[in-house]
């Protein structure tokens, strides 16, 4: 079966710095393969590639980038995310998800809950202890999204297929 395509949010340069950072300090090192994400589908058919080039370019040509914020910690159980909040991406994703409807896993029909996962795979407590951690540091604050992109799932490290940045 053909590795499927992921689609992301990219991030603006200094979050993205933040972000990852925070990312390779607290996800467990053998298991950290790609750098901090926002994702907004995780399995798309690779068969879809030049349809969902045209919508990302058509999503992002000439338009403003969402606004977008850090609004709180989640607990994962086994980890910790931190959520998003982007109702000017929460439209683009909506619009994506309407065009290839048929076509999304269950994963990517469900509701989204757009999140940057920061901790994975770790015992309970330990997610717990730097779920209270991290929600006593981090206040809610502005996040730079300077556009969309595409990558192959190559069961580790993502391969890029597109980039599409905002105005």
């Amino acid at each position: 079966m053909p590795d499927p395509i992921i689609v992301t949010a990219l991030f603006g340069p200094g979050d993205f710095v933040w972000l990852d950072e925070l990312r390779r300090r607290h996800y467990p090192a053998g298991r950290n393969r790609v750098p901090a994400h926002l994702t907004l589908f995780h399995h798309l058919a690779p068969d879809l590639a030049a349809e969902l080039r045209q919508r990302l370019t058509a999503a992002t040509r000439g338009q403003p980038a969402p606004r977008a914020w850090i609004a709180g910690v989640l607990d994962m159980g086994g980890g910790v995310a931190l959520r998003v909040e982007s109702p000017d991406l929460e439209v683009i994703r909506g619009d994506l998800a309407e065009a290839f409807g048929a076509m999304l896993i269950p994963q990517d029909r469900a509701s989204w809950r757009p999140h940057i996962t920061i901790q994975n795979k770790v015992a309970p407590a330990e997610g717990r202890l730097f779920c209270t951690q991290l929600t006593a540091e981090i206040p809610r604050r502005p996040l730079v999204i300077k556009g969309l992109a595409a990558w192959y799932y190559r069961g580790g490290p993502w391969e890029p297929l597109t980039r599409h940045m905002f105005a």
